[in-house]
């Protein structure tokens, strides 16, 4: 049986983060994809802005990958001519009860290792941005926005210059735990191969591809649910040049519908939340109120009748109430060793996708010494 020293399910930006990463040390690396090329999921469908990792519990995963992937970000876009700007950020407060929690985020923040953060009073908020409706506001400056699709475009040349093979239209339906490594099968095709480690980086389907493992996933609480956000789009000029936050969700299920600017200037509101329990990626048009009034919450004189339905994306949350961190972790403790699951890599995913990356290097070299 032909032997894969790494493979890699799944070739979304954190795939590909990890295959260009792990190519730097090893050889021998399988990516597998079910679609007919990269990133045609959740990591293609997104508003494309790097986070500075203020939501984020002290010490969580999402917190500290997110401020360290966000440098790691801005630093290869440079050095690879990705484009990407610093707009910056408000998160707006429309009340006292709001600031109150906006002053707890603020503290979040800097707990975090964000830097720059600024807390604003109305008259300052007035200096940045005119048309926002706030009493008080968080001003981020090193929220910035990126090519995304370029960036994975980069990522997955880089691991392929550096020998790393993928494999394209491949859909896994067995990961079969066999001496010191799995056996891994191809949903219609007749062939099976050995790798001693496997990551499964497999974003929406990252939980049925654990249960292949053997993992009962409601026990571990791997089991994952589909939460749909979709974007509307503003055909009128953009009345605010930097990008605008409500404040957030108090479980962080969602940011709240906010306004996003991608590198042309265009104005996008988006995503909202919303549990579903398929993948469709339909922008329902009789949302446009809602995402009027949500929108005309924080930003001032908007034309109902400019927003225009635009893109939808699924982010892989897990179930459960509270606040949920990635899950990144080598299962040796199930007695699979060398099986690393990445589950649950919903936002900050994108802006942290870099430093995941290391973080999988590091459990693998551990691992091996």
């Amino acid at each position: 049986m032909e032997e894969v020293k790494i493979t890699i399910i799944g070739a979304g930006v954190i795939g590909l983060a990890i295959a260009r990463e792990l190519s730097q040390v090893f050889d021998n690396i399988l990516v597998l994809e079910r679609n007919k090329t990269f990133g045609q999921e959740t990591s293609s469908r997104s508003s494309e802005v790097v986070h500075s990792g203020i939501y984020y519990p002290k010490d969580s995963l999402k917190a500290r990958l997110c401020v360290e992937g966000a440098s790691l970000l801005y630093e290869y876009c440079e050095q690879n001519f990705i484009p990407y700007s610093k707009l910056g950020k408000l998160i707006v407060a429309s009340d006292e009860k709001e600031t109150e929690y906006l002053k707890e985020l603020y503290i979040r923040g800097m707990n975090n290792g964000v830097s720059g953060l600024r807390l604003l009073d109305k008259a300052d908020i007035n200096k940045i941005e005119p048309n926002v409706n706030a009493v008080s506001a968080i001003f981020s400056p090193n929220t910035g926005i990126f090519d995304s699709h370029s960036f994975m475009k980069r990522l997955y040349y880089s691991a392929k210059d550096s020998g790393v093979l993928f494999s394209f239209n491949s859909d896994v339906n067995l990961v079969e735990k066999k001496n010191s490594g799995y056996i891994i099968g191809l949903k219609n095709e007749d062939y099976r191969f050995f790798s001693p480690i496997v990551i499964n980086s497999a974003g929406l389907y990252a939980d049925k591809i654990a249960e292949m493992a053997g993992i009962n996933i409601d026990r571990c609480n791997y089991r994952l649910q589909y939460s749909k956000g979709s974007y509307f789009s503003y055909s009128k000029q953009s009345p605010v040049k930097v990008l605008i936050y409500p404040v957030p969700h108090q479980d962080l299920k969602g940011l709240g519908v906010h306004a996003t600017l991608d590198l042309g200037g265009r104005l996008r509101f988006g995503p909202d939340a919303e549990l579903v329990d398929r993948i469709d990626y339909t922008v329902d048009i009789s949302k446009r109120d809602f995402f009027f009034e949500s929108a005309n919450r924080i930003i001032k004189n908007l034309d109902r009748e400019a927003f225009t339905p635009d893109t939808a994306g699924i982010r892989p949350q897990l179930k459960g109430g509270g606040i949920k961190d990635f899950m990144i972790r080598n299962e040796s403790d199930k007695g699979l060793g060398g099986f690393i699951n990445l589950i649950g890599i919903e936002s900050p995913g994108l802006t942290a996708s870099l430093a995941i990356a290391k973080k999988v290097r590091e459990i693998i070299l551990s691992s091996l010494r």
